[in-house]
């Protein structure tokens, strides 16, 4: 009998021991929408200041980009030690470094060095093997030296070719170089004086340090932003996908439509070669249609060509305002055939599709096919956001971000929300993996974050509304969100903040003469251009303004036309004084 027991006891330590050894082993489901045969699972569930792009080493150690930098680093280092997925060994690092804004973006490997960049400076360090952490000097390889109080689109992606060039854009310091800037109806500039350092590709020396912009060469031109940019190793040349203007339906509302708007112009992927000019600021491609059309600031009503014929156009122009901000070519050997030299893109999602909900979020794919890339792309990963449909962007649970490929093969995913990664693997034989896999992703095409919206059925706005409601859904929503909440890091929200309830004089001119700069609401920094809206009549803005101001949680005084007015004239009596509202949190 006491043999028995000890027997039951052995057997039932043993079957312990194996649990918990399975479960130690077993990665945490990481829940993504994928091609029959892959499956994810979660390297790191949420790192306080949110990544951005990522680069993995060849001793497994991922290396992030943080968005937004503290005193413990600029960048953080993860590793797998016991083989289960998730990070056990997390090291912060790049201490004393800090981006102006948050649009620190890049973090790639090359020629033995981690290059990672704040939103104007390109840095690098020296990787050991074996080591979890770069070591030695951060050092300083390319340094954005304008003046960038009024500057958008200042993120440093970086790429690099097989001659020891390093490729870096310099985003465009407007929407359409309109002057005056973001106003309604203003014609742009012609010739657009932004060009000469701005709107463009330009390519360094990988190895030299301490360079500015007169030591690059102008690469490429009439590119407004580009956050997802690389190199491809196969046919030796430099892709991105560039982020589109903004603003059609508020700028231009005789010429365009809620649903133009939410849809163009596209967000376009581009084969970046020596001398090419893809038309910005005087042109944007419509996806629809499928041509490059003169852009309205250019005396262009959004279906005459014109001049624009003589620009590049894209491989495919995918749906405006999904925001792509990653891009990777994959050169691994555990996924199928079909996804060898292909390109995958990080889409973050839109902030601006009202009022139809918002769309992206989601990894793209375009298969290399014969030496090339298709015209057509596919949903390689999806569920990011875990609603559906977003209305809002803060409704969305995670954004992708960032991409890296492994020394294994895996797809590794960032997200900018909590600072989520997921690791992608196939589980499948290779050689079995076939069309019917992608069958389930393909039907994602028809999902609302996806498919082209419809007119009636997916507008959000309410057929009732009027007044104050209805101005804001026109002119505020696309930004700062049906909700009032905002978009993190670009659109401060309208709630629980005393820019909205408070001091009523200063709020009339916020829509008087816009504001610019870095905005501190409730903890977090935010970095959008609010244009000015001096062009609505008073009492409109007077409508918009009481209707935030008792909406969204809010509870403060309505504000009358006759305050409009009495502002609008001291802002004109006052011609030194009428500039757009500066802010700083420094």
């Amino acid at each position: 009998m006491k043999l028995l027991f000890k027997l039951r006891g052995f057997v039932f330590f043993s079957l312990l021991i194996l649990f918990f050894s399975t479960c130690k082993k077993n990665p945490v489901d990481g829940k993504l929408l994928l091609p029959d045969g892959f499956s994810s699972a979660v390297v790191v569930d949420s790192i306080s200041e949110t990544v951005r792009h990522m680069a993995v080493n060849d001793d497994h150690v991922i290396y992030a980009k943080l968005r937004n930098s503290t005193e413990k680093g600029v960048a953080i280092a993860l590793k797998d030690t016991n083989g289960d997925v998730k990070a056990d060994e997390i090291e912060r690092f790049g201490k004393g470094q800090k981006s102006r804004w948050s649009y620190a973006t890049a973090m790639r490997i090359y020629n033995g060095y981690l290059y990672y960049s704040s939103d104007l400076v390109v840095y690098r360090q020296k990787l050991i093997s074996g080591s979890l952490l770069p070591e030695g000097e951060v050092e300083v390889v390319v340094t954005d030296d304008h003046e960038h109080g009024k500057h958008e689109h200042i993120g440093k992606p970086i790429a690099f070719d097989n001659k020891g060039h390093i490729y870096v854009p310099f985003g465009a310091p407007s929407n359409a170089c309109q002057s005056p800037k973001r106003t309604p109806g203003a014609p742009g500039l012609d010739p657009c004086p932004q060009l000469d350092n701005h709107g463009g590709v330009w390519r360094f020396d990988a190895n030299k340090l301490g360079q500015t912009q007169k030591d690059g060469y102008k690469y490429a031109t009439g590119i407004r932003s580009l956050v997802a940019m690389n190199w491809n190793p196969v046919d030796e040349e430099l892709y991105a996908v560039v982020h589109g203007r903004d603003d059609l339906l508020r700028l231009w509302p005789n010429l365009y439509t809620p649903q133009e708007s939410a849809l163009l112009p596209s967000e376009e992927f581009i084969k970046v070669t020596e001398g090419s000019n893809f038309g910005w600021p005087y042109c944007y491609y419509d996806q629809v249609k499928g041509k490059k059309v003169l852009a309205p600031e250019y005396g262009g009503d959004g279906d005459v060509i014109g001049r624009c014929a003589e620009f590049d156009d894209p491989i495919i122009g995918f749906p405006g305002h999904w925001a792509p901000n990653d891009l990777l070519f994959y050169q691994g050997d555990q996924f199928p055939e079909r996804y060898k030299n292909g390109a995958f893109i990080a889409f973050h999602g839109s902030t601006n599709r009202a009022p139809y909900p918002q769309s992206g979020y989601v990894v793209g794919f375009v298969p290399f096919i014969d030496g090339k890339f298709s015209e057509e792309y596919e949903i390689f990963a999806d569920g990011f956001a875990e609603v559906d449909p977003i209305i809002n962007t803060k409704d969305a649970a995670h954004r992708p971000m960032g991409l890296a490929v492994g020394p294994d093969g895996a797809l590794y995913i960032s997200d900018s929300v909590r600072g989520k990664i997921w690791k992608v693997s196939y589980d499948g034989k290779k050689e079995d993996f076939n069309e019917n896999q992608l069958i389930a992703m393909e039907k994602r095409k028809k999902a609302s974050n996806v498919r082209t919206p419809d007119i009636i059925k997916d507008n959000l706005m309410k057929n009732d509304a009027v007044g104050g409601e209805k101005l804001y859904y026109q002119y505020c929503s696309a930004c700062h969100q049906t909700n009032g909440k905002g978009a993190s890091g670009r659109f401060p929200p309208l709630v629980n903040t005393d820019w909205v309830t408070g001091d009523s004089n200063r709020l009339i001119q916020v829509l008087l003469k816009g504001m610019e700069g870095s905005l501190e609401v409730n903890g977090e920094v935010y970095n959008g251009v609010m244009p000015q809206h001096s062009f609505l009549k008073d009492q409109e803005i007077a409508q918009i303004l009481t209707y935030i101001r008792s909406n969204f949680g809010n509870s403060a005084s309505e504000i009358s036309a006759e305050q409009v007015s009495e502002s609008r004239k001291k802002i004109e009596e006052n011609k030194e004084n009428n500039g757009p509202i500066k802010v700083s949190t420094k």
